[in-house]
Parts: structure tokens; sequence; C-alpha cells
């Protein structure tokens, strides 16, 4: 009788070493994750925060960048494995990499404005004839702007470009004559460094008019699949803890603002606080994330192909985890 009691708890013992050998383990992988310098750091500066202080679920480092080219050049070469870019860029990597990419969630939705000092200008179809300054050469702003034009038959209008908003605005503040396309939250310091300057019109509701009231979608979060294969929970992790941060951008302005100063997107307080709720910062998974994205996509394909990459994304590119 002894030997069986034995028998048994030896059994049982085996038996949880067994359940907790076959228990799933913490994937303690550390994500490389890039960002624009904008609105989609914005969207993540918290949770940047929380991982320097060692409070995030996940292990992250973070590379902000200043234009889009840089990250997409890392995201090819396997330096990054969580980007987030241009939604136009997001579809031109899937093409890129032959489908090496999947699109995890939408982080930005319009953000665009067309800022001046000129008084003529108060919607798109004031730009004929004009030059206008931007960024984003190859990216969403100039597929945008150049299908808005193309929808109200402006074809006399000169877009010159330039690496960074930050440059933009500077030009801006030094002669407010000047026309720019410039996302938040460089339009809320374009118009606090010169009083001239104002918004002449969103390019949110210039694209609603002329798309059946569909919205832009600027920003997408995507990641390259041979890391989403090896480390599926880490990405499902990163996702949560993305939108914990941008509910946390939307709702916490003062703790997200210093942060804002702190990484250097936005030089003061006080013009963060301003900025933020205008850079319509959003965390859009699932069903939602595929149909806004492919009708955004769809529009900027029937414009121009390459806008997109020659081709639209697969039903691989759409994440459904």
């Amino acid at each position: 009788m002894k030997n069986k009691i034995i028998a048994t708890v030896l059994t049982a013992v085996m038996a949880l070493g067994l359940m907790a050998g076959c228990a799933k383990k913490k994937d303690d992988t550390v994500i490389r994750v890039g960002s624009l310098k904008g609105p989609t750091t914005i969207g993540i500066v918290n949770l940047m925060d929380k991982a320097s202080k060692g409070e995030a679920e996940g292990k992250y480092e973070f590379a902000m960048s200043a234009a889009p080219d840089e990250i997409t050049a890392k995201v090819v070469s396997g330096e990054i494995d969580i980007a987030l870019v241009p939604a136009n860029l997001a579809a031109v990597l899937y093409n890129k990499t032959e489908g090496q990419v999947t699109a995890i969630d939408i982080n930005t939705l319009g953000v665009l404005y067309c800022v001046t000092g000129d008084p003529s200008v108060t919607s798109i179809k004031d730009l004929a004839g004009k030059t206008v300054i931007t960024t984003g050469q190859g990216a969403s702003p100039e597929y945008s702007l150049r299908y808005l034009l193309d929808m109200n038959w402006i074809n006399d209008c000169e877009i010159e470009f330039r690496s960074e908003a930050t440059e933009v605005a500077a030009l801006l503040a030094e002669d407010p004559s000047l026309i720019a396309v410039l996302p938040q939250p460089f339009v809320t310091v374009a118009c606090a460094q010169n009083e001239s300057i104002g918004i002449a019109f969103s390019l949110e509701d210039e694209w609603q008019n002329v798309s059946d009231g569909l919205g832009m979608v600027t920003g997408v979060t995507i990641v390259r699949n041979d890391f989403l294969k090896d480390h599926p929970d880490a990405v499902t992790t990163f996702i949560k803890e993305h939108e914990e941060s941008v509910n946390k951008a939307n709702s916490d302005l003062d703790t997200t603002a210093s942060l804002v100063v702190a990484n250097e997107i936005i030089g003061k307080e006080p013009l963060a606080k301003k900025a933020i709720p205008e850079c319509n910062i959003v965390c859009i998974t699932g069903d939602s994330l595929k149909s806004n994205l492919y009708e955004y996509l769809y529009i900027l394909f029937t414009a121009d192909p390459k806008s997109v990459g020659g081709k639209l994304p697969g039903e691989d590119f759409y994440f459904k985890g």
C-alpha cells in the first residue's frame, strides 16, 4: 500500500513537471521599432517611456527617423522588426519584399493641412497656378496631394519637396506668403512661429469631398513576416501596448506633451498640448484595419499604381490575429 502511495505521488509530481515544461513561456525577444518624427511617434511615446522604466510587458528598442526612406531601408535589411510608416509605403514595402510584411494596425488618420498666410487660398482649387512646399516625396503626403489636384482638374500646381517638416515650418516662419502642406504637429508649430500663418484647409476634408466621404489613412504599422512567424506573442503584446499608449496620448495631455518635448518632436509643452488632439492618433485593428486601409490604397492605386508599388497588396497583407 505504501509503495502504491509513493508511486501515485511520483506520478503526480512528474505530471506537474511535464505541465510546467509545456507551459507557454513569455517571449522575451527585443522588438526593434522604427517610427517617424511626428504623429506616429507621438502615439508610442508613452510606451517608449514605460519601456525605458522597465514597466512594459514587452521588450523594445525604439528608433525615430526624420524621413520615411530611412525606415523602409531598415525594414528591407531586417534592422527593424516593426515600423510605423506612411500608408502607401506599407503597400510599397509589401510589393518590394514580395509579400514579406504585414499591416497590423492603422496608427494615424488625416493629419495633413495646407498652411499659408496667403488669404486667397481657402481650398484645393485655389492651388491652381501656385507653388506648394511639402515633405514626404514618394509617400502619402505627395500622392494624397497629387490625387486631390487631379480630382479637381488642377495640372499647373508646382510641388517642391523638402526632406523634413521642420524645414518647411522654418521657411513659412520667414515668409508667410509661401504655401505648404504639412502634417500635425508641425502645423501647430508653424502657426505659432508666425501669427500671419494659418490653416487654409484640411486635406482630409478635401479627400472626403472627392471620395464619397471616405477618410484618409496617413500612417500604418507593419511587421516583418519572419519576425511575426517566430514571435507572434511578442507582436500581439506590442499591438496591445500600442493601443494603450495611443489611449493615454489622447487622454493624458500633460504626461504625453512632456514626453513629446523630451523626445524632441515639439519644442515646448504648450505647443505639444495644442497639437496632440489634432494629430488624429489611433490604433485601428481587425476588420476596420482592412476595410479602411484597402479603400485608401485602392483610391491611390487607381490614381497612380506606382504609389502603392505597382499593385494592391493581397489578403495576406492584413493582420487577422
